[in-house]
């Protein structure tokens, strides 16, 4: 819901990190696997239930998501290439595993949480293949938008953006004891959200033919 006023914010400082990145050799796929692999660290802190490692990891892995954009602007800027789906496809794939591993892992640690870790995940599955479909057929529209910054495919919003699920894995970290109350609060307002989609793409595409 407000990740298109926080990448305005950010997205600078970003693209100086990504700049100095770049210069230094790295690349944006190295940058967007080093992340998941944080992401996975902090899973298994998640499971051992050391929430405050857990965070420190999560935020890791968030930092890197917007780092990796931002090293493949500035590539693409000295170089020229235009070459970036797989980089866009790591990055989408990875994210989705990351998200949906964060409550699962939280589970393992704390299995009378289960049902609602289950309820979380549900729910992302709903906000996940909303965006993901509504993206394909943009795609094959030629529908682009920046809303939510520079992306390589396009980016519908929502009550439950990438801001707001950050805000969540804190909030788990910070207070494990809610996590039933976070879970089935937020998994209720990605519901909201998928609906929304729904709603905006029989909108969009139920009478029109693509171009």
């Amino acid at each position: 819901m407000i990740d298109g006023r926080i990448r305005k914010t950010i997205d600078p400082i970003l693209d100086r990190i990504g700049r100095m990145l770049a210069n230094l050799g790295f690349s944006a796929n190295q940058i967007t696997i080093g992340g998941f692999l944080f992401g996975v660290l902090g899973w298994v802190a998640l499971a051992f239930g050391l929430y405050g490692p857990a965070l420190a990891l999560i935020l890791c892995n968030r930092i890197a998501d917007g780092l990796d954009g931002a090293v493949a602007r500035q590539t693409k800027l000295s170089t020229a290439k235009t070459g970036t789906d797989l980089g866009g496809y790591l990055d989408i794939v990875l994210d989705f595993f990351f998200y949906a591993g964060v409550p699962f892992f939280f589970a393992v640690g704390c299995p009378e949480s289960a049902l609602s870790a289950a309820f979380l995940v549900f729910s992302f599955v709903g906000t996940g293949s909303s965006f993901l479909a509504f993206a394909a057929i943009a795609a094959k529209r030629g529908q682009t938008t920046k809303t939510s910054g520079r992306k390589s495919i396009y980016y519908l919003g929502g009550l439950t953006e990438g801001t707001e699920t950050i805000l969540l894995f804190v909030l788990i970290c910070l207070f494990p004891e809610y996590f039933d109350l976070l879970a089935w609060t937020f998994g209720g307002l990605c519901w909201i959200t998928t609906g929304c989609r729904v709603a905006w793409a029989v909108e969009e595409f139920g009478n029109k033919t693509g171009g």
